[in-house]
């Protein structure tokens, strides 16, 4: 299995190496990130497989001490995915929330580029009594 060096895994992750020393610094890798005989940093496709998942979790808005929290039962292994599941579950009702604003404020964005709409194209819609112009 190919190993790459902390920049190859930045590049290929899209994060900085700053960020990778950081998650594993914080606990929120799944092991050590394994080192060559120099001391430097050999990460595999697990490992990037791994920071892929904790870099959308962190998109997603998901806090770091939840996602450390999923972390620790990863590593502790079988027998405990009853709590990764309300965890994940949780966190899932949370981005829902979230995606269903950004949807409102989305239809109000459309609702506002058809009002600018109609009016470039001559449709003689009134900017002035228009609610919010």
């Amino acid at each position: 299995m190919p190993t790459y060096s902390i920049a190859q895994a930045a590049e290929r992750s899209g994060l900085s190496a700053d960020t990778l020393r950081y998650y594993e610094r914080d606990g929120l890798m799944l092991r050590p990130v394994p080192r060559a005989s120099s001391g430097h940093r050999r990460y595999d496709e697990q490992d990037l497989r791994w920071v892929l998942l904790l870099t959308r979790l962190r998109a997603t808005g998901m806090p770091i001490r939840d996602v450390r929290r999923y972390a620790d039962l990863v590593r502790a292994g079988a027998g405990n995915e009853a709590e990764r599941l309300t965890l994940l579950q949780a966190h899932r009702q949370v981005v829902l929330a979230q995606l269903a604003e950004v949807t409102d404020h989305l239809g109000a964005i459309d609702q506002k580029i058809g009002i600018y709409e109609d009016v470039v194209l001559g449709a003689g819609l009134d900017l002035e009594r228009a609610p919010g112009s």
